[in-house]
């Protein structure tokens, strides 16, 4: 068996391609109308088609702050200054760094799906081995193997 992507049901088809293309830098690798194929990684389909395919009378809730989509960025910076020209945007909460080190900012996509992006690791095990950390002291740091991270700088 294998897996094919995850599916989001979005209420408006057009929107939805427009933030996974301009924000998120993904592709339309498919588009079959009610039904949209992002990067070959994502899908997203239309409200009205997707109660065709379960029970009409099925509730279909949005924003249940559940599950994530989680993306990695090797700039973040340079993703956070393109998501300061949508300011719209409802954060889950504004970028933070995480005990390891992470830096991520959760985000509601317009159907209120999160949406996590994270710096790449590769970028923060280089980022505090640039500030002077050995090897060791960037895996304690990150609480990683020490093979793991020599991996990570030399990706």
């Amino acid at each position: 068996m294998k897996m094919g992507c995850p599916l989001l049901v979005v209420r408006d088809m057009e929107r939805a391609k427009r933030f996974y293309r301009d924000l998120l830098g993904m592709e339309v690798t498919g588009d079959f109308g009610a039904n949209v194929v992002l990067s070959d990684r994502l899908s997203v389909q239309t409200l009205g088609s997707w109660k065709t395919f379960i029970r009409d009378e099925a509730e279909i809730r949005f924003g249940g702050n559940d599950a994530e989509l989680y993306f990695e960025e090797a700039d973040l910076d340079g993703f956070l200054e393109r998501l300061a020209a949508y300011p719209d945007i409802e954060y889950v909460h504004p970028p933070k760094e995480h005990s390891w080190g992470q830096r991520a900012v959760r985000l509601y996509d317009p159907d209120r799906h999160i949406i996590e992006v994270g710096e790449e690791m590769t970028a923060v095990t280089r980022r505090f081995f640039d500030s002077g950390l050995t090897p060791e002291q960037v895996a304690v740091r990150m609480g990683v193997p020490v093979k793991t991270v020599r991996r990570w700088l030399n990706e």
